[in-house]
């Protein structure tokens, strides 16, 4: 994308003209739909608590198409396996360069297989561990702990890893943790209100970060 009309869309999504959400759709048989009410949940949290105007319409874009210009946050989730052909590298490093952001949450067994790519993006931008320390943690709802525990898999304690661009964090990597399954409508996975307010806090906590920052 030529980067007058990457600076065009990201001056638009700052001045608020914009305010959409999508999810990434990927390739490598890995069920990138997974949690078909977790973002719609989230956007209606977010609406009603921290006053956003995110539509609450969320649609899928593919991780090669110029579309993925038009979301300044972008989430991709699921449980197996993940390919970035060189054109949706590309497209997507473009895409995070220009301001984009996304974020990754390990539904269960994409960690493998999403590292992998990630590391095409950036070689020499590893994923670093996000400081407890970080705005993300902050505002508008304190995680003096870091990412909370929503759904338990192997007994390991919820990271959080991103990638910085010139400061910014660009790429959240949410790992042993499924915010998402904690974004889903409550009869889904039947967690307990305090369970799912945590992981829609935390939510709220990233979009915040996004039109904020």
């Amino acid at each position: 994308m030529n980067k007058f009309i990457a600076f065009g869309i990201v001056l638009i999504w700052n001045l608020g003209f914009s305010q959409e959400i999508a999810v990434l759709k990927y390739s490598g048989g890995g069920d990138w739909y997974a949690n078909p009410t977790s973002l719609p949940n989230l956007v209606k949290f977010c609406n009603q608590n921290i006053n956003t105007k995110l539509n609450t319409k969320v649609n899928s874009v593919d991780v090669g198409s110029a579309e993925l210009f038009l979301y300044p946050f972008i989430h991709m989730t699921g449980h197996g396996n993940v390919v970035f052909s060189n054109n949706d590298v590309q497209n997507l490093r473009n895409y995070l360069n220009s301001g984009g952001f996304l974020h990754i949450d390990d539904n269960y067994g994409m960690d493998e297989y999403v590292r992998k790519e990630i590391k095409k993006l950036y070689p020499d931008n590893p994923l670093i561990e996000i400081p407890k320390t970080h705005p993300i943690f902050q505002a508008p709802y304190s995680f003096p702990n870091g990412l909370p525990k929503i759904h338990e898999h192997d007994n390991k304690q919820p990271m959080a890893y991103g990638i910085f661009i010139e400061n910014r964090l660009a790429l959240l990597y949410t790992f042993e943790c499924d915010l998402g399954d904690g974004w889903e409508s409550q009869e889904v996975h039947n967690d307990p209100a305090i369970v799912r307010e945590k992981a829609l806090k935390m939510g709220a906590n990233i979009l915040n970060y996004v039109f904020s920052n």
